[in-house]
């Protein structure tokens, strides 16, 4: 068994209406009980929106540091995860693909390495 992430970018998402959205919520979460049923759930969840909510933690100076915000600034940020644990790749395939289908945008996916 292999575990993948499957992941998307908020920027990926779009504009849509808040109807649009809500509709979109139980698609979600029956794929998510779906990878329940099927014994290749993880973890699962949607991130806060605002990058602002943020805060990193930096030791590469020498000294902790906590910071408020990202750790970069940039219009791009990670809005939502998923871990699975698969067989293979076409497993991880089919599920980012349902996913993506239940989401209604795209979906990276990238193995954890062993």
């Amino acid at each position: 068994m292999s575990k993948y992430l499957i992941y998307f970018n908020q920027a990926w998402v779009g504009e849509h209406s808040e109807a649009w959205f809500a509709s979109r919520g139980p698609l979600a979460h029956a794929v998510v009980d779906d990878m329940k049923a099927a014994g290749v759930y993880v973890f699962a969840g949607g991130l806060e929106e605002d990058p602002q909510d943020a805060f990193s933690a930096d030791a590469t100076g020498g000294t902790l540091a906590f910071t408020g915000g990202p750790y970069v600034r940039n219009p791009q940020f990670l809005g939502g995860l998923t871990v699975i644990d698969v067989a293979d790749e076409q497993a991880a395939r089919h599920w980012a693909g349902k996913v993506a289908e239940a989401c209604g945008w795209p979906q990276e996916v990238r193995r954890f390495k062993p």
